[in-house]
């Protein structure tokens, strides 16, 4: 029998539980042992009905001798990172779902684990129930992976999806995706950008093997996208996505968060409502994609016995790899691309002489009398520095009131 220790009974711990009892047979028969909940700690017995005796308020009934692995999905840091450091001491295996542990310690927590030879496991921190640790770790450890691209917050996609498809302004969206639970009371860190940076800075980390603190990402979120940005996507072909990308080059590592244009027809423009995409690009397997539900109870709690499994099956005192090395990402794209930029001026003629003098290649989208306050083209960009250096200049004439931009990228990720 392998017993097992849950701490935190939210959305994710009660589908664990679920997920345990209800294929507890099944599970049995694949492994040829009993997976046994032990105790699942909670901060409140009152409110819960239908638990009975597995719920507790004290952690040491959780992290005990007798428990085998323990599960950690109560989220945030603190006092998550305490308990998983004492699990780790005590020689327990643990798994988490919790990608801010993960993002701020995990180095340090993979390093604990492998110093009491036990296993280190978080599967479900990226893209909730998309199997891509592991196959990073493993099947894909013969690759130089040369760069991640994908969509990594539901929440953010689901409210790109409502303005895209059925015309909703943000607020619409963003209320909808809460009260479907797909966004949190407080949706900043999705909304912001800052949950996507953390799952790409374990991407990153893993790809690399090299250090990339989220801190470090240039992060930019959805808050600004209006319904006007939607309209001239669509007028290019093209779908607005909160798009994490991080490129590793002879230079160093480029790592950003941010609204990218991409073409509808892509595969990313395909992905919809809460799910996730995650694209590799490696030098033996060139272009590999993962596609599936990114959040929920049930799409994370299957990563989290994903990991039980592998951990009773295949566990041999070793689990993943401690990166020493750090480095700050480049903020910048070094690379061609193109900016739909939205220009606020009361003289648009001079504008758009302005623009044709700074860029090379430019496209004007002439609209209807709404629009006469702005300028709206796509420019061509050799690198992003030098882009903003021309951007830099022409906020500098005296007839411009603001701009606003957004990267196309058809090209490179569609």
């Amino acid at each position: 029998m392998v017993s097992i220790g849950v701490l935190g009974y939210g959305v994710v711990g009660s589908g664990v539980v679920d997920l345990l009892q209800k294929n507890s047979e099944r599970l049995r028969q694949k492994l040829g042992v009993d997976l046994n909940v032990l105790k699942v700690l909670v901060r409140n017995l009152d409110k819960y009905n239908d638990a009975g005796s597995l719920l507790t308020i004290k952690e040491e009934e959780v992290i005990h001798e007798k428990v085998d692995i323990v599960i950690e999905v109560m989220g945030g840091i603190h006092p998550a990172y305490d308990y998983v450091k004492k699990a780790l001491k005590m020689k327990k295996h643990v798994i988490t779902a919790n990608k801010d542990l993960v993002a701020a310690h995990g180095e340090e927590l993979m390093a604990l684990a492998l110093e009491n030879q036990v296993c280190f496991a978080y599967e479900a921190s990226v893209g909730g129930g998309i199997p891509i640790i592991r196959p990073m770790t493993d099947s894909l450890a013969a690759n130089e992976i040369s760069q991640i691209t994908a969509i990594l917050n539901g929440t953010t996609n689901f409210i790109l999806t409502k303005m895209y498809k059925e015309d909703m302004d943000y607020g619409h969206a963003l209320r909808e995706a809460q009260q479907l639970g797909f966004a949190e009371a407080n949706p900043e860190s999705d909304v912001m950008g800052y949950d996507a940076a953390r799952k790409l800075s374990i991407l990153s980390t893993l790809a690399y093997d090299q250090k990339i603190d989220w801190k470090d990402i240039d992060v930019e979120g959805i808050t600004e996208i209006d319904a006007q940005d939607i309209k001239y996507a669509k007028k290019l072909g093209c779908v607005i996505k909160l798009l994490a990308i991080s490129r590793k080059n002879e230079k160093g590592v480029f790592a950003a968060v941010r609204p990218v244009m991409v073409s509808e027809k892509g595969p990313f423009g395909q992905i919809d409502n809460e799910f996730n995409g995650i694209r590799f690009e490696g030098d033996a397997i060139g272009e590999m994609m993962f596609i599936g539900k990114g959040a929920g109870k049930l799409p994370t709690a299957s990563a989290v016995v994903g990991d039980i499994i592998h951990i009773v099956q295949n566990y041999k005192g070793k689990h993943g790899k401690v990166t020493a090395q750090g480095q700050r990402p480049s903020l910048k794209w070094e690379h061609p691309f193109q900016w739909m930029l939205r220009i606020k001026t009361n003289d648009r003629y001079k504008v758009m002489g302005s623009i044709s003098e700074l860029f090379a290649i430019n496209n004007f989208m002439f609209d209807d009398a709404q629009d006469k306050g702005e300028v709206i083209c796509v420019v061509e960009i050799e690198n992003e520095q030098s882009g903003y250096e021309k951007l830099q200049e022409l906020q500098s004439k005296g007839y411009i009131q603001g701009i606003k931009k957004m990267m196309k990228l058809e090209e490179m990720v569609s």
